[in-house]
């Protein structure tokens, strides 16, 4: 009877989850029906049911066009750069700004979680504004100095540093947020007792906020490197122009082409498909590692 009544009892709030339920399974998971197009020869006329089956088609398609190792190339070097840089230097900034004992502290950590409040479409238009080769800032400063002007936007080579440096920029503030809620937590008489033994401020560093933030940094990590092809293509297609295409034609990029400006939808499908696969096997080994190595994982 006091089970039935304890499950009863919360039925108000049962109740108030429905919406939210069934909210989820309208846009979360009955769309993964459509993974269906993938392996057949989609027609809009007959639809997803009754287009005829193709199996394995469109993804040998998509591994003998002759831009395949290109576009998986690229793909991985932008998500490598972003991971290499963009992963370390929010945890820097915490564990600097954990330290810094001051009022600037408040006014660095603001200006600093600013920048991730802009648009998209706005700082594709400021590197355009600063990177411009006839009247951007820095070209203009490069003349100042009697340097040739240099097509920053339009140069393949400074596509992934252009990408990466203002996405570091854009959003260090933001995530270094969650390592300065980790350090939060730490007692301050650990702080002190470690400056009574006589601990520099690099030890205590290295012997109480590292060891703290391991487990906050693991479960970033294995979540970053599972989303390692899984690059949003709204910048990229935004700073792409026809002199860097060798090296900003990406997964993201090549689906939103093929799927929306051509409208194949079946193709484009199976490579977003192949992405989506790839991604899911690299995060099962990677908290599977992890699990093993530090007993940290998500599951």
């Amino acid at each position: 009877m006091r089970t039935k009544k304890k499950r009863w009892r919360n039925l108000d709030l049962y109740i108030l989850l429905i919406p939210a339920v069934i909210q989820v399974i309208i846009f979360r998971y009955w769309p993964i029906a459509g993974i269906q197009i993938a392996f057949k020869n989609f027609s809009a006329k007959k639809g997803i049911w009754g287009s005829s089956w193709v199996g394995l088609k469109h993804f040998i398609m998509f591994f003998q066009s002759y831009n395949f190792w290109e576009v998986l190339g690229n793909t991985l070097a932008l998500s490598l750069a972003m991971l290499i840089f963009s992963f370390p230097i929010p945890f820097l900034f915490a564990l600097f700004l954990n330290r810094l004992r001051t009022r600037f502290q408040k006014v660095l950590q603001t200006v600093s979680y600013a920048p991730y409040f802009i648009s998209t479409v706005v700082l594709v238009g400021m590197l355009y504004n600063f990177f411009s080769m006839d009247s951007g800032l820095v070209n203009l400063i490069l003349g100042k100095l009697g340097v040739e002007s240099v097509n920053f936007m339009g140069k393949a080579s400074c596509f992934i540093p252009l990408y990466v440096g203002s996405a570091v920029w854009q959003t260090m503030g933001y995530n270094a947020v969650i390592y300065i809620a980790a350090l939060s937590n730490v007692s301050p008489e650990i702080y002190e007792a470690a400056r009574i033994d006589g601990a520099t401020k690099f030890q205590s560093i290295l012997h109480i906020d590292i060891p703290a933030l391991l487990p906050t940094m693991l479960i970033l990590l294995i979540m970053q490197l599972g989303q390692i092809m899984n690059i949003g293509y709204e910048k990229v297609y935004l700073m792409q122009n026809a002199l860097n295409l060798s090296s900003s034609e990406i997964i993201s990029t090549y689906v939103y082409k093929l799927g929306l400006q051509q409208a194949r939808y079946d193709f484009s499908t199976a490579v977003n498909l192949f992405n989506t696969v790839i991604n899911f096997i690299l995060l099962v080994i990677v908290n599977r590692v992890s699990k093993k190595a530090s007993g940290n994982s998500l599951w």
